[in-house]
């Protein structure tokens, strides 16, 4: 991966074109079950989350694109969880990272998303598994890389940052093995899918969206992919699951960064593997939200 590249290709033309906007490329959707209390910091008020005995199901979506509107780009979407607006439930995006500011602006003001620009940084470590938070997985094709882990211990290591002018804030890290050719490697059935998404409710955004992704793919299960900060950087929750700044309880910009660290820490149950993908993004619409439903009245003449 390009660190910091902004790979705006023809962006400008993609994007023009109206919606479905296509993606094609590859990824790992990892589902997580996070502490209700760290979700709901990115939850708005109006919406109910979907939780059971203190969790939800949240997790990520790490994607490479081969072509898009925004042509080349990386992407890390952090899933809080699942919100409930009757009739329907779906998935809530806490942050989502790219290194296409096309992309980025596109997130923010067409679909709603709390979208940032950030680098994929990509470097070779040896005997990674002195870390102890660190464990090979079975990620990703999407590196040009399979599920077999390298007998020499090496593993490509993708740090994460956010940047904003000059500025740039570590992220998170991510293990992958290094492997040789994939070329046999089974890809697993054929598949398509949906993933419909609540958004909106942000500055540039402020009303309640919901959209939906329509995925074509091959998938398989893989080996968890394993996250971690360095212990100096580690985020430290609260006893309501939020992390707040000193002197109010108000989750302001760099606190929401690390809360979204704390959903992507979280205990991970599934991974799959999505190759050959093909991803329809539609255009978004405006919905109510049920709270406020209920506020409207009715009078009779």
């Amino acid at each position: 991966m390009e660190a910091g590249s902004d790979r705006e290709g023809s962006s400008a033309v993609g994007y023009r074109q109206g919606p479905p906007w296509v993606f094609r490329g590859s990824a790992l959707y990892q589902l997580h079950l996070v502490k209700a209390a760290t979700a709901r910091a990115f939850v708005p008020k109006e919406l109910r989350l979907v939780e059971a005995f203190g969790y939800t199901l949240g997790g990520m979506f790490l994607a490479r694109y081969d072509d898009s509107p925004a042509g080349k780009f990386d992407e890390l979407v952090v899933i809080a969880g699942i919100v409930w607006n009757p009739p329907t439930s779906c998935a809530w995006a806490a942050r989502v990272l790219v290194n296409s500011t096309e992309a980025c602006r596109h997130g923010r003001k067409e679909v709603g998303l709390p979208s940032h620009v950030a680098t994929f940084s990509q470097t070779e470590a040896a005997a990674l598994r002195n870390k102890p938070l660190v464990k090979s997985n079975g990620f990703l094709s999407m590196l040009g890389m399979g599920s077999t882990i390298s007998k020499q211990g090496n593993d490509h290591e993708i740090e994460i940052s956010e940047t904003k002018g000059s500025s740039i804030r570590h992220l998170c890290n991510i293990s992958v093995p290094l492997t040789g050719s994939h070329k046999h490697k089974w890809m697993g059935p054929a598949i398509r899918m949906s993933f419909p998404s609540f958004s909106g409710q942000i500055d540039d955004h402020p009303d309640l969206l919901k959209y939906s992704c329509q995925v074509q793919c091959r998938v398989r299960p893989v080996k968890p992919a394993k996250i971690w900060r360095p212990k100096t950087a580690e985020p430290q929750e609260c006893p309501d699951g939020k992390i707040h700044s000193k002197g109010t309880d108000v989750l302001v910009e760099p606190d929401a960064q690390i809360q979204s660290v704390l959903v992507l820490l979280s205990k991970p149950i599934l991974a799959l593997e999505f190759n050959s993908l093909q991803m329809h993004v539609d255009a978004p619409k405006i919905v109510v939200p049920h709270s406020k439903k209920k506020e409207v009245r009715y009078s009779s003449t």
